[in-house]
């Protein structure tokens, strides 16, 4: 076993001891949009992109991921917001299927036949559906939230093929966007939840990156004008630091917010990093 397998191993021990009271959530970060979240003992995986199955098919990660597939013990749920590589991960996935056999994987439509090819059973997979609220564990419910990356893509059914996921768990309400762009109706919606986190990507688009084929998201000033929009009590980004020809810097997103709104709370979370979030109303009940 190498150097970084011993600190990831150390990492999921991390996760798998912590344990928050009520009104708080814990949030790790593994690069890119994955993330592990955890409240009232459920541990949910969200895009976990942390093998290195890209660097010999597509662009190569700037830094290795805090843990490797192997790592991942202990999980409850695995949310996918969309299909691409970085985000349904063909080298993490079925090894977090073996190892966490009895943890549903929540997908868009349009990722049940490539998890099924990957060795997930059709039984653990669940589709995410923006028309209902799902209620697990008797202690989460997750809400769909389309996703435009950078357009609303529907299938025949009406199912959405980017997605972002609204938590609740734990007294919290936490706003995962996926890879999307700033559309009305998703303004509108969010103001309504007023999500006590929101982890949105900031890297941006633009032509000469779409010339490459990379698909972009909302950049750093869309994410920190949609926080305050929509009443996030803290912000945290997404989507800068894993590929060098798709990235932006975070200190940008830092310091458009102090400029503009410098009341707005956000947290830049260092590689691997776990931090509590607690909910100012957590201690008012």
């Amino acid at each position: 076993m190498n150097r970084h397998d011993r600190k990831g191993t150390a990492l999921i021990r991390e996760v798998n001891q912590t344990e928050v009271p009520y009104g708080t959530l814990a949030i790790w970060f593994i690069g890119q949009e994955s993330v592990i979240i955890k409240g009232d003992g459920v541990t949910i995986y969200i895009d976990p992109y942390v093998s290195d199955v890209l660097d010999n098919n597509g662009p190569a990660r700037s830094y290795p991921a805090p843990i490797v597939p192997q790592d991942i013990t202990g999980a409850t749920l695995c949310l996918i917001t969309h299909e691409h590589e970085d985000h349904m991960d063909a080298g993490t996935l079925p090894i977090f299927h073996k190892q966490n056999s009895k943890a549903p994987i929540m997908a868009p439509a349009c990722c049940r036949e490539p998890l099924i090819r990957m060795g997930v059973g059709d039984h653990q997979i669940m589709v995410a559906d923006d028309r209902r609220t799902t209620e697990l564990f008797s202690k989460l419910n997750i809400s769909v939230i389309p996703a435009a990356h950078e357009q609303l893509e529907q299938d025949a059914d009406g199912k959405y093929r980017c997605v972002g996921y609204v938590l609740e768990l734990n007294g919290v309400t936490l706003y995962h966007a996926g890879d999307t762009v700033i559309y009305p109706d998703l303004v509108e919606r969010l103001s309504k939840i007023k999500p006590d986190v929101a982890m949105l990507p900031i890297n941006g688009r633009d032509y000469f990156r779409q010339e490459r084929g990379i698909v972009g998201n909302m950049n750093y000033r869309e994410a920190a004008e949609l926080a305050v929009r929509i009443g996030a009590e803290t912000v945290i980004p997404l989507h800068y630091d894993v590929f060098s020809g798709n990235a932006e810097k975070p200190g940008y997103f830092v310091d458009y917010l102090y400029e503009h709104f410098p009341e707005q709370k956000c947290h830049v979370m260092a590689r691997g990093e776990r931090y509590v979030y607690v909910s100012s109303l957590a201690f008012l009940q």
